[in-house]
């Protein structure tokens, strides 16, 4: 697995604790940028700008990211440009919550 496939797989353990479903497969995750020093840049949003956990979950992700073996240093953005909508969710994501 390459160091992008793991910080995947540390972002799948991140779950909002109202949603059944990890923040990955979510959508949540805008972007991930791996610099050549393996720093990493995580770009993400949430399901409402007013979510009152939002600290925490960043949190999460920054510390799970950091975790990965191979991350020299990460760092995470909340972005709600564009905001978040169901779309951006993947198939899984949809199954598991019934919307197909």
């Amino acid at each position: 697995m390459n160091l992008e496939e793991k910080i995947i797989e540390a972002l799948k353990t991140v779950f909002d604790p109202e949603i059944p479903v990890n923040i990955y497969e979510l959508g949540l995750i805008y972007a991930l940028d791996i610099d050549k020093e393996n720093n990493v840049k995580v770009l993400m949003t949430l399901t409402a700008p007013t979510c009152p956990i939002a600290e925490d979950i960043v949190n999460e992700v920054k510390e799970k990211v950091s975790k990965v073996e191979g991350v020299n240093t990460s760092t995470v953005e909340l972005s709600f440009d564009p905001p978040w909508d169901m779309s951006k969710m993947s198939l899984e994501a949809k199954m598991e919550l019934g919307f197909i």
